[in-house]
């Protein structure tokens, strides 16, 4: 069968990918908001609720799509990292579904993310041969330094912060930006340790608060969103400024028809550590792909065989 599924489990997303090896090509998708992360920071656990939800997400898409869970390539990734219970509830998703789940630890993350990364640019006759990716999760950011054409030439970090640990954590504007300052200064360290010239680097975005942001510019929302469209937009300074003042001031119908069920909370945050990525690679402008983690564990399934 030239035919692989795979499931990522991330902080606050649950994404199913059915993948064709011959053509290189995705054949069907699903996508859940989870929030497998929630109260992870006040409990170190995940919840019994986020296990339901993640159950209830494989049951259904393995319904809708057809495929069989048990056959499927399962990763899961910071949360499961960082959660005391993590052992138990992998259990639970196995006896109740079928699907085994393995962690994989942020290198590995990061080399999955950048080879489908590498494809997407390749796709979309973009110059892949140096730049930065920036991976916006729920418990963690990932940055990603491409060097060179060959995958293994790369260099990463994961900094313990998300959408929606730091919503979670944050009631107050203020203390938020303030932490985020921190952040700004492990990650600007982190690549001066490189000793690169940022300047020579690309910067590319992937995960959902940038493909959010380049749907608003591209006049999308949840309901009509176009992932081959977005694939490669530029968004730059001002369309996150435009974003975060389109977030500020609407109400909840309006942000829920724009992000989806269960990013209204986390949208505002995760356009904050954005901008201050930006801020750090003193870049004006980023390109978006919608390829990730899940697409990177099929290509790389796909190139074992």
């Amino acid at each position: 069968m030239n035919k692989v599924t795979t499931i990522d489990l991330g902080s606050n997303s649950f994404r199913v990918l059915i993948y064709d090896c011959l053509n290189n090509e995705i054949i069907n998708e699903y996508n859940e908001v989870t929030g497998m992360a929630d109260g992870l920071n006040n409990t170190g656990l995940i919840s019994k609720e986020a296990q339901d939800r993640v159950i209830k997400a494989i049951l259904e898409s393995s319904t809708k799509l057809e495929y069989k869970a048990s056959e499927a390539i399962c990763v899961t990734t910071a949360a499961m990292r960082l959660a005391n219970n993590s052992e138990e509830v992998l259990k639970n998703f196995e006896k109740s579904t079928g699907a085994r789940f393995k962690i994989i630890d942020a290198k590995e993350e990061a080399r999955l993310t950048l080879l489908a990364v590498k494809y997407a640019l390749k796709r979309e006759k973009i110059d892949s041969s140096k730049f930065i990716l920036l991976d916006i999760g729920g418990g963690s950011v990932e940055i990603i330094v491409n060097n060179y054409n060959n995958n293994d030439n790369f260099e990463s970090q994961s900094f313990n912060f998300g959408i929606v640990t730091l919503t979670q954590k944050y009631l107050e504007h203020s203390s938020l930006l303030e932490e985020l300052e921190s952040h700004k200064k492990d990650i600007k360290n982190f690549l001066v340790g490189l000793e690169i010239d940022i300047s020579e680097y690309t910067f590319v975005a992937t995960a959902g608060t940038p493909t959010t942001i380049a749907a608003i510019k591209l006049n999308q929302d949840f309901f009509h969103y176009d992932k081959n469209q977005v694939n490669g937009t530029i968004v730059d300074l001002k369309d996150i400024e435009n974003s975060l003042d389109i977030f500020r001031n609407s109400d909840k119908r309006t942000i829920t028809k724009l992000v989806g069920r269960g990013k209204v909370e986390f949208i505002e945050v995760g356009i904050y550590i954005y901008r201050a990525i930006f801020e750090v690679l003193e870049k004006k402008d980023s390109i978006v792909l919608d390829d990730g983690l899940r697409e990177g564990v099929a290509i790389n399934h796909c190139l074992l065989r």
